[in-house]
C-alpha cells in the first residue's frame, strides 16, 4: 500500500536518525578522532594505575559524552603508514619440539633398561631410533608410548585452530621396520601447536608495536601461520620490520673458548658468532639462564663511558640463578646471546647480586632503545618471514583524501542535478534519499569500525551512481502505469508492485559480487567489498521504504489529479526499435570482439601489477619536472634485472618498477630501500611516496584467489538467476557476463594498463552491474511472457527491451557521471580501477540489450503453459510478488 501507518512512519524516520547519528562525528573528524584516542589512552592510564595528565583528560572530554564518538578509520592509503603480510615458521617450533622430545626418548629409554639403542635421530618433523637387541624391541615401544601426553594438558589446553575441542593424545608411535620406531606429532597435536605459536606470535607482536608508541594499529591472524600488520603513521615497512622482525630470543651461556677461526665443537657444546669483530665463541650449550626470567629492560647510558646500554631485570627465581652462578664463576667469561649472536662476553668480575645487570655492545641509542622494547615485549616463539609489504607517505595519503573527496563531492553534485533536473519533484525525493543513502553507509562503517581506502571510496562514488537505480525503476514504472489511465495513487502503487521483482533480483545479484569479493580479496579490495555491500542495502532501503514514505506525504497532502513523473524527456514515451532486427550482426560483432580479446591477452600479455608477479615498486616525486631516462640509468646500473620507469600523473611523480628477486618479500624490501638511497642520494629534493613488495609465494596466491573469486561469482550468479527464472535465463546472463569481462581484460591487454588486485574488485564490480541490467530485462520479459501468451518471443523481446529502455540509459547515465567525475579528478593510483568500472559499465549495458536478450530467442524459452502453470511462464521460483 502507498500510504504507511504510523508506526511504519516512525520506525524508518528512526532508523534514518540513527544512522545520522552515528555518522555525524564523521563531520567533526579530527575533533571526534583526538577524544576517542585520548580515551583509549586514559583507559590504558587507569589500568596500569599510572596518573593521567590533565590535558589528556581536557582532550578526552572535547566531545560530548552522550554522543557517538567513533568514526571511519582511514586506511594506510589515505592517511600514510606501514602495511606487513609475515608468515610465522611453525616448522621451527615443530623442529624445536622433535629435539626436546629425542632426550627425553633417550631418558626414557635409558631409566627403562633398555640400554641397546643406536641411531637416535632428531630431524625437522620426526625423531628415530633403532633397537638393536630384539627382545627389547617391544618394550622400548612401549616406554616410547609413555612419552604421549593427552592434549587437555599438551601445550596449554585442549582447543584447536578455531574453537574446535582437540582430543587424543600428541604423539604417535610408529613401527618404522629394521627394529626401529618413529616418533611424529599428531594431526591434532600440530593444530594445537599451530594455533598456540600463532596466539603468542601475535601478543608478543602487540606489545612491541604498544610499547613503541604507534596509534591504532591493526595486527590480525590471517589463515593458518600469517599475520597482517597494519600501522598507520611510522615511516617505512622496515622500520616496523625493524621493530617486530627479530625473534629476540636471549639467553646466558658458560663461554668455553674463543677463536678467529670457527671450532669443532664437542658434546654438549655450540659454537656462536660474535656480532660486530667475527670471533667465535665454544659455549656451553645448555643456558645459564633464558630471557624468560626477564621482567623489564631499558635503555640506558654505561656508568663509565656514558655510551648507550640496555639495563635488565630478572624476576625473583631468575636473580637467584644468576646471582649463584655469577657468585662461583669470578674470573669466568659467560656470553650473552641474542638470536643466535653472541652481543658480549665479558669476564665477570664480582658476584651480581639483586637480579639486575645491563648490557653493552656496539649501540646506538636508537638500536639500544628497539633491544630494550623486544626484550621487554619477550621473544617470539619462530621467526617470522615477510611476504607482503607496502609502504605509503603521509604526503601521499593527504593528496588521495584531498583529491578523493573533490572527486566525491563533484560526482555527487552533478547527479543530484541530473535527478533533479530530469526528475523535477520525483528527483527531489531521490535526491533526498541519496543524501540520506551516504549518511548512513557511513553511519554503518562508523558503527563497525570499517577501515575507508581509496577502492572505498571508489565503492561510494559507484553506489552513488547506482542508488538512483531502484528510484528509475520506480519511476519509469509509474509512468506506464500512469498510461492505464490509473488514478495517481493507485498508479504510484503499482508502479511500487510491480518494481520489487526486479528491484530485489537485480541488487541480490550485485551483492552476491560484493560478499565473494570480500571473502577472496584482500586489504583495500575488501574496503570496497565493505561499502559496496552496505551501499547496496541502504539504497534499497531507501528507494523502497523513505521515498515511498515521502511520496505517500505528498500524494496525501496535494492529492494531485495528474503526474507527470519526468520534467524532461530524453526518449519518446513509447519506443518501438527493433533490437532484435540486429541480433545477427551484434552476434558477429560481439564474437569477433571476444576473440579479438583472447588473441590479444595470447599475444601481448597483462601488464600485471606486483600484486601478481611479485617485485618491488616505488613511487617517487622529484623537486624538478623527472628525467625518466636519468633515473631509469641509475637503477639500471643496480644490476637487478628488469627496470620499467614510467611517469604517474604529473611530470614530477614517477613510477619505478623493479623485477621480482631472490628470496621472499623482505629481499624485495631491501632492493626498495637501496633504490631510494640511490635516487635521493643522485636527484636532490628527491621524495619516497611510496613503497610496495610481493614476493612470489603471495603473488601466486593472489593470482589464483582472483580467478577463483571470478568463478565463484558467476557460478553463484548461475545458480541464483537459475532458481529465479528459467535455465535459459541462467545461461543468458552467463553468457553476456563472460562477454563483458572478456572484452574488458582485452582492453587491459590493448592498452597495457596495470593489471592488479582492484582491477579483479572492478571486474567483479562489473559482475555485478552487468547482472543487475540483464536481470532487470529479463525481469520484464517474464512478466511480459505472462501477459502475451500469443505474441512472438522476437516481438516479446523487443518489446520488453524496450519498455525498460529508458530506465537502462537513466542508470547508465546517473552511474557513468559519477565514475567520470572520479576518474577525471580522483587519484591516479585507482585509475585503472576507474577505467575498468566505466568501461565496463557501458559493455554491460550493450550486452544486456543485444547479448543476453537474443539469446533467450536462441535458446527458445519454453510458452506452451498450461492453465495451471501459466503464472510460471519462464519462471522456477520467481512468480511471487516480493
Amino acid at each position: 500500500m502507498l500510504f504507511f501507518p504510523l508506526w511504519k512512519r516512525i520506525l524508518v524516520i528512526g532508523i534514518c536518525l540513527v544512522g545520522l547519528l552515528f555518522a555525524m562525528p564523521n563531520l567533526f573528524y579530527d575533533t571526534a578522532d583526538s577524544a576517542a584516542r585520548a580515551q583509549t589512552e586514559i583507559a590504558k592510564l587507569e589500568k596500569k594505575g599510572e596518573p593521567v595528565p590533565a590535558e589528556l583528560r581536557e582532550l578526552a572530554g572535547s566531545w560530548p559524552s552522550y554522543l557517538p564518538i567513533d568514526v571511519v578509520n582511514l586506511g594506510l592509503d589515505l592517511r600514510g603508514g606501514a602495511h606487513l603480510l609475515v608468515e610465522v615458521q611453525i616448522a621451527e617450533v615443530v623442529a624445536e619440539r622433535m629435539q626436546s622430545l629425542r632426550g627425553d626418548a633417550r631418558k626414557a629409554l635409558i631409566e627403562g633398561n633398555v640400554r641397546r639403542f643406536t641411531n637416535l635421530r632428531a630431524t625437522a618433523d620426526q625423531v628415530t631410533v633403532r633397537i638393536t637387541k630384539a627382545e627389547d624391541f617391544e618394550r622400548a615401544g612401549e616406554l616410547l608410548r609413555g612419552l604421549a601426553q593427552s592434549l587437555g594438558g599438551f601445550l596449554g589446553g585442549g582447543f584447536g585452530m578455531g574453537g574446535g575441542v582437540v582430543g587424543g593424545v600428541d604423539l604417535e608411535i610408529i613401527e618404522a621396520g629394521d627394529q626401529s620406531w618413529r616418533i611424529v606429532l599428531t594431526e591434532p597435536a600440530i593444530v594445537a601447536l599451530t594455533d598456540r605459536t600463532m596466539q603468542q606470535s601475535l601478543e608478543v607482536i602487540r606489545r612491541r608495536i604498544d610499547a613503541a608508541g604507534t596509534r591504532e594499529p591493526s595486527i590480525q591472524r590471517q589463515g593458518t601461520d600469517r599475520v597482517l600488520i597494519q600501522v598507520p603513521g611510522i615511516g617505512s615497512a622496515e622500520e616496523l620490520l625493524g621493530l617486530i622482525g627479530r625473534t629476540a630470543k636471549l639467553t646466558f651461556h658458560r663461554v668455553e673458548g674463543s677463536s678467529a677461526t670457527e671450532p669443532v665443537p664437542g658434546p654438549g657444546q655450540i659454537v656462536v658468532p660474535d656480532i660486530d669483530d667475527g670471533t667465535f665463541y665454544l659455549l656451553e650449550r645448555r643456558a645459564i639462564l633464558t630471557g624468560e626470567h626477564l621482567i623489564d629492560s631499558s635503555m640506558g647510558s654505561h656508568p663509565q663511558n656514558g655510551l648507550p646500554i640496555v639495563n635488565f631485570r630478572f624476576d625473583t627465581a631468575g636473580a637467584r640463578i644468576f646471582g649463584n652462578y655469577t657468585s662461583a664463576n669470578i674470573g669466568q667469561r659467560f656470553a650473552t646471546v641474542l638470536d643466535g649472536v653472541v652481543i658480549t662476553a665479558p669476564v665477570i668480575q664480582s658476584a651480581i647480586l639483586g637480579g639486575s645487570g645491563f648490557i653493552e655492545g656496539n649501540f646506538t641509542s636508537e638500536s639500544a632503545r628497539d633491544l630494550s622494547i623486544l626484550l621487554r615485549s619477550g621473544a617470539l616463539p619462530a621467526s617470522i618471514s615477510v611476504l607482503e609489504q607496502r609502504t605509503v607517505g603521509p604526503d601521499l595519503g593527504a593528496d588521495s583524501i584531498e583529491q578523493g573527496q573533490s572527486a566525491t563531492l563533484i560526482a555527487f553534485a552533478a547527479v543530484l542535478v541530473f535527478m533533479a533536473v530530469y526528475y523535477g519533484m520525483f528527483g527531489l525525493f531521490a535526491n533526498i534519499a541519496l543524501l540520506l543513502n551516504v549518511g548512513l553507509i557511513f553511519g554503518m562503517l562508523s558503527l563497525i569500525g570499517a577501515t575507508l581506502t581509496l577502492p572505498g571510496i571508489a565503492g561510494i562514488v559507484l553506489t552513488i551512481g547506482m542508488a538512483v537505480d531502484a528510484n528509475v525503476l520506480i519511476f519509469e514504472r509509474i509512468k506506464e502505469e500512469l498510461r492505464s489511465a490509473k488514478s495517481v495513487p493507485r498508479a504510484i502503487e503499482r508502479g511500487y508492485e510491480q518494481a520489487y521483482s526486479a528491484i530485489f533480483d537485480a541488487n541480490i545479484t550485485t551483492l552476491i559480487a560484493a560478499v565473494i569479493l570480500f571473502a577472496m580479496g584482500s586489504g583495500p579490495v575488501k574496503g570496497f567489498a565493505v561499502t559496496l555491500g552496505f551501499g547496496i542495502v541502504t539504497s534499497v532501503f531507501t528507494a523502497v521504504m523513505v521515498v515511498r514514505m515521502m511520496i505517500g506525504v505528498w500524494v496525501r497532502l496535494r492529492q494531485p489529479k495528474t503526474l507527470k513523473v519526468n520534467l524532461i524527456t530524453l526518449l519518446p514515451e513509447k519506443t518501438r526499435i527493433g533490437f532484435m532486427g540486429f541480433r545477427k550482426i551484434c552476434a558477429r560483432l560481439s564474437g569477433g570482439a571476444v576473440l579479438a580479446s583472447l588473441l590479444l591477452v595470447a599475444v601481448l600479455g597483462l601488464n600485471f601489477g606486483i600484486d601478481f608477479r611479485g617485485g618491488t615498486l616505488v613511487e617517487v616525486r622529484t623537486a624538478a619536472p623527472a628525467d625518466l631516462g636519468q633515473i631509469r640509468r641509475l637503477v639500471s646500473g643496480m644490476e637487478l634485472g628488469d627496470v620499467q620507469v614510467q611517469s604517474f600523473g604529473s611530470e614530477i611523480d614517477v613510477l619505478v618498477r623493479i623485477e621480482e628477486q631472490t628470496g621472499e618479500a623482505d629481499q624485495q624490501m631491501a632492493v626498495a630501500a637501496e633504490v631510494g638511497e640511490v635516487l635521493k642520494a643522485a636527484i636532490p629534493g628527491t621524495e619516497i611516496r611510496r613503497v610496495e613488495s610481493v614476493g612470489p609465494k603471495v603473488s601466486g596466491e593472489l593470482l589464483q584467489a582472483g580467478v577463483l573469486a571470478i568463478l565463484l561469482a558467476v557460478g553463484a550468479v548461475l545458480f541464483y538467476i537459475w532458481l529465479r527464472f528459467e535455465w535459459q535465463f541462467g545461461v543468458g546472463a552467463v553468457v553476456a557476463l563472460g562477454h563483458d569481462v572478456a572484452l574488458t581484460v582485452g582492453v587491459f591487454a590493448l592498452i597495457g594498463i596495470e593489471f592488479n588486485l582492484t582491477t579483479i574488485a572492478a571486474i567483479l564490480t562489473i559482475v555485478g552491474y552487468s547482472l543487475n541490467d540483464t536481470v532487470v530485462v529479463y525481469d520484464r520479459v517474464r512478466e511480459n511472457l505472462r501477459k502475451y501468451k500469443k505474441m512472438t518471443l522476437s516481438d516479446l523481446l523487443d518489446l520488453s527491451l524496450n519498455e525498460t529502455l529508458s530506465r537502462t540509459l537513466m542508470t547508465s547515465a546517473t552511474t557513468l557521471i559519477a565514475l567520470g567525475a572520479l576518474f577525471a579528478l580522483g587519484p591516479e593510483v585507482i585509475k585503472g580501477f576507474t577505467f575498468a568500472m566505466i568501461w565496463g559499465i557501458v559493455i554491460g549495458t550493450y550486452s544486456s540489450v543485444f547479448v543476453a536478450a537474443p539469446l533467450l530467442l536462441w535458446f527458445r524459452i519454453k510458452r506452451d503453459w498450461s492453465t495451471a502453470d501459466e503464472q510460471k511462464a519462464g519462471v522456477q521460483f520467481g512468480g511471487a510478488q516480493v
